[in-house]
């Protein structure tokens, strides 16, 4: 495999070099809004935010207080990270007394009924998406669906497909060799996704008050904190977001017909413990279906293929039209200590690594290679920093450092033709950032977050909370707003509670019509 990567990287850069530089990147970030003591939020999505349902970069989640910014996508890190500060700017500026929980692990969230769902408007798509929202509190807990995390989204530039494929010499037409050597990225991104977790996992900790019934299995670090000693991203564990109900769902990575068959497979097929939940009860929907996804987006995994559907159009028909537009990564923790929850390093990291993905052979995933990559990520996110810890490799113990470095000199050889183009060393800089991590853990977030909790004494919900008051101070300072953004969002907000309004007044069948014309 690494003498094939380090072929077709000599191909790359005979080419030119500048094929792997200027391709798209995107960001998604959650955030729970919280009153100022920390506690969630029960007020109404603000309407100086405009329509959760139409705003194009400013929306909710699972619940009316859970905010997600939407970056456009973007050539440079640098414009990307400018965006989500703009956005970040605006929304403090239209809060009042509240402030974005900066952590992926909430802390004093209410009762499961008490936790608001987010509500789109009247109309039978903003309805549906708040029955779709019911549904997972029904499945999963509402708790559960508070858990926040960044999102990084990627395309390789357009001019690299057709060198690519010449390469290679593939005889597939473009569309077709696109999602196929992204399928070969998404395979190789869950070999060796587990490095996520280590690098950029910032939740060891968590509030007792949240654990539910988990707290039989974790440690307690003081009387509210649970934690675990080695953990990096509890988020991303069993402790986290789980199902076993979805662990049944095979899904292949394996060809697109596959993978788009397996989605809607589980999206056709019935679950008994969800039918037994009801579907329309007393006049009211309780969720889409009863069935094992109620639509595509349901299916958790850490990295998805995805294509820009059109209006109305579903995830898997937008998949068999045009093939894989971009990738998913979601295994991403909001990084307490930086203001807008990731930055520059890791966005440069990330690209490079999914470029490292690409250009490895990827051969098709078996059952015993899934256990081992499904082992590999919930020990990462438990016990990744244990110096005894060992993950699995073709059925053989490998120490985090020796795979990790593996890794890192794959991704500084694509960095240096990334930088080859602005002739700097930003991305081979995050690269070797990166680096020092793999060789000291205490220098990654969740350790950082582990000594300061012990070194302070302080419960993970005061150390959080306190990061809340610096973030939305760090906002408050910016000398020089972006003048140009604030108006543009503010002009957004406008625009889409118009929009909003006129889909609304548009609707011309019943609820119930819509719904089985969406699923037919």
């Amino acid at each position: 495999m690494k003498q094939n990567f380090d072929k077709r990287l000599t191909a790359i850069a005979a080419d030119g070099g500048d094929l792997l530089h200027g391709g798209l990147i995107g960001i998604e970030k959650e955030s729970l809004r919280v009153t100022a003591d920390g506690s969630l939020s029960m007020a109404d999505h603000p309407l100086s935010l405009g329509s959760a349902l139409t705003n194009r970069y400013i929306t909710t989640d699972f619940s009316e207080a859970l905010l997600e910014f939407v970056t456009p996508a973007f050539k440079t890190t640098w414009e990307t990270l400018n965006f989500v500060c703009d956005m970040h700017q605006f929304t403090y500026s239209q809060l009042g007394d509240e402030m974005l929980w900066p952590a992926s692990m909430p802390c004093r969230i209410p009762d499961d009924d008490d936790i608001p769902l987010a509500r789109y408007g009247s109309s039978n798509v903003g309805r549906m998406k708040t029955i779709y929202r019911r549904g997972l509190g029904y499945r999963y807990g509402r708790q559960m669906q508070t858990i926040a995390g960044v999102h990084f989204n990627y395309s390789v530039p357009q001019e690299f497909w057709d060198a690519y494929r010449e390469i290679l010499g593939s005889e597939l037409n473009i569309d077709e060799f696109r999602s196929e050597q992204y399928l070969g990225l998404i395979r190789n991104f869950r070999r060796v996704g587990w490095i996520v977790l280590y690098l950029f996992g910032a939740s060891p900790a968590l509030c007792k008050s949240f654990a539910g019934d988990n707290a039989a299995a974790m440690k307690s670090l003081n009387e509210e904190t649970y934690f675990e000693p080695y953990g990096t991203s509890l988020r991303m564990s069993d402790l986290g977001y789980s199902n076993q109900n979805q662990s049944r769902i095979s899904v292949s990575l394996n060809s697109l017909d596959e993978y788009v068959n397996g989605l809607s497979e589980a999206i056709e097929t019935l679950e008994p413990s969800y039918e037994e939940i009801g579907v329309k009860v007393d006049g009211r929907y309780r969720q889409l279906n009863s069935n094992l996804l109620q639509i595509e987006n349901e299916f958790y995994s850490s990295v998805r293929p995805k294509r820009v559907a059109e209006s109305g159009e579903r995830p898997t028909a937008a998949l068999r039209r045009g093939g894989i537009e971009y990738i998913e990564i979601r295994s991403m923790d909001i990084n307490l200590f930086d203001p807008c929850g990731i930055n520059q390093n890791a966005m440069r990291f990330m690209e490079s690594l999914l470029l490292y993905c690409l250009l490895l052979e990827s051969p098709s995933l078996g059952d015993a290679e899934l256990d081992e990559i499904s082992l590999n990520q919930t020990e990462t996110a438990k016990r990744g920093r244990d110096p005894d810890f060992r993950l699995i490799r073709d059925g053989a113990p490998v120490s985090v450092r020796e795979w990790g470095r593996e890794i890192i000199d794959g991704v500084l050889s694509v960095s240096a033709q990334i930088d080859g183009h602005d002739e700097n060393e930003s991305y081979a800089e995050a690269a070797r950032l990166m680096q020092t991590f793999i060789d000291d853990p205490n220098l990654t977030p969740s350790a950082r977050i582990i000594a300061e909790l012990e070194e302070a004494d302080m419960s993970f919900f005061r150390f959080a909370h306190q990061m809340a008051k610096n973030h939305r101070d760090y906002f408050a300072s910016i000398a020089q707003p972006n003048n140009a953004a604030i108006d543009m969002f503010h002009k957004e907000a406008k625009e889409s509670l118009q929009r909003q309004k006129d889909i609304e007044e548009s609707d011309s069948i019943s609820l119930d019509e819509y719904l089985s014309e969406y699923f037919d």
